[in-house]
């Protein structure tokens, strides 16, 4: 089973500082020869890298830099500031990029109006004339904030990263099942199997993940998710390895297509690739 990577992060401190870095419990240098290391075993043939916030001076310069750095990073999705009044200009630059596929501004931390301004909202659907997509990160109580962006911007293709962060450990992910179903009801927007692990108890068993992960192929459906791996952020947790099993594993009932598109097919099309 082939599998393309739509959520890898590339640490390079000895180029670009990471604000986040130390309290991830990752502060180390996490480059792409150590990754496909271990990804290619795994099936793993290419990967996109997602913006992690390396500013020496601009995140621009991070996406630069990650599009040469391995043949197997066969794109990215940049890091913007659609709440600024230069994202016109950003997104000029970004476009011009041959292999960036996407943008994401990490949202999961910023006051929830950030995005329901006018101006947030009228630089995003800006992305649908570069034929770019907007990876959403927000928490699991934000889900209905995140539907009410991508319902106020119908022609711009979401993907809602870390299956919008279930709370596993806690054991109720009640809410978050309504709130997702809600936001896949939105054709606009795409399911990303990923980013579960760090919220799961250490230890955690792949029963554990099942739940949440069916939950967003069903409301999904098979034509609408993709996988991701956040490694390294995962890697506190479980590692690679283990959630690349753990994920064919909970799968494993579905037919050779339907896991083909999770895999590989769905983000060749939905990224462009």
């Amino acid at each position: 089973m082939r599998i393309i990577d739509t959520h890898l992060h590339l640490i390079y401190l000895d180029r670009f500082s990471y604000d986040w870095l130390e309290g991830a419990g990752i502060n180390k240098q996490w480059d792409a020869p150590s990754y496909f290391a271990e990804a290619e075993g795994l099936g793993i043939e290419a990967a996109l890298h997602m913006e992690c916030g390396g500013m020496n001076p601009i995140a621009e310069d991070e996406t630069d830099f990650v599009l040469a750095v391995h043949p197997k990073v066969i794109g990215a999705i940049a890091a913007v500031t659609p709440e600024t009044s230069d994202f016109p200009t950003q997104l000029e630059r970004l476009a011009a990029l041959p292999r960036v596929h996407g943008v994401r501004k990490v949202l999961q931390s910023d006051p929830d109006d950030l995005s329901r301004s006018g101006a947030f909202r009228t630089n995003i659907r800006r992305l649908a004339q570069h034929n770019l997509n907007f990876d959403i990160c927000m928490q699991a109580r934000q889900l209905p904030v995140a539907r009410e962006l991508a319902a106020a911007c119908p022609d711009v293709q979401f993907v809602l990263d870390h299956c919008g962060n279930p709370l596993i450990a806690s054991g109720d992910i009640s809410q978050w099942r309504i709130d997702l179903a809600a936001l896949a009801e939105l054709p606009n927007v795409i399911g990303k199997v990923s980013g579960i692990v760090n919220h799961a108890k250490p230890g955690w068993t792949t029963n554990d993940l099942r739940p949440a992960v069916e939950h967003v192929i069903e409301s999904f459906g098979w034509d609408r998710v993709v996988w991701g791996s956040d490694r390294p952020v995962l890697v506190p947790n479980g590692g690679l390895t283990r959630w690349v099993e753990a994920a064919r594993e909970i799968v494993s009932g579905a037919s050779a297509d339907e896991q083909n598109k999770l895999f590989s097919k769905n983000a060749e099309r939905i990224y462009r690739l």
